[in-house]
């Protein structure tokens, strides 16, 4: 069942008044593949581009995005986070993971929140880059897990 559309097929904001305060939480990832140029300017756990720190910029993007869901995804409630992180690593692959783990005490959860602050991540690390290669992917953006609300998910 869609939860976005109502009995007669309009879209429609979920209500949430009759679902409990708990603690939610979740966490979600973004996968960048660079190039060998771009790979090799990576000093330490950073890249640096004419645009300044690609990964702290990101860092930044992510965290400012993830606040700001509310108005860029139809339906989604506006929400006042308690907390968002962003990280990023390099993985096993040589690629560049970047994830988002947002949190808030509510009535709804934060997996929209997480999905855009590691897809705006991924975006920034795109466009502070694109200057030395445009053969940059991201690879992919998922769910990882999430905590709260009717049941909780993590993706094995």
């Amino acid at each position: 069942m869609l939860t976005h559309i109502n009995k007669q097929g309009d879209p429609n904001m979920v209500d949430v008044t009759e679902k409990q305060v708990t603690h939610r939480t979740a966490t979600a990832r973004s996968v960048v593949a660079l190039p060998a140029e771009v790979f090799e300017l990576l000093a330490g756990n950073e890249l640096q581009s004419k645009k300044g720190p690609v990964f702290q910029t990101a860092i930044i993007a992510g965290i400012m995005a993830a606040k700001k869901t509310g108005d860029l995804i139809p339906l989604c409630h506006p929400l006042g986070l308690d907390n968002c992180n962003v990280t990023i690593r390099i993985n096993e692959q040589q690629e560049v993971e970047v994830d988002c783990t947002a949190s808030i005490t509510a009535k709804t959860g934060v997996e929209m929140e997480a999905l855009v602050g590691a897809s705006i991540a991924a975006l920034t690390i795109y466009d502070m880059c694109k200057a030395m290669s445009h053969d940059i992917v991201i690879k992919e953006t998922k769910l990882i897990s999430k905590t709260g609300g009717k049941r909780d998910f993590k993706r094995s």
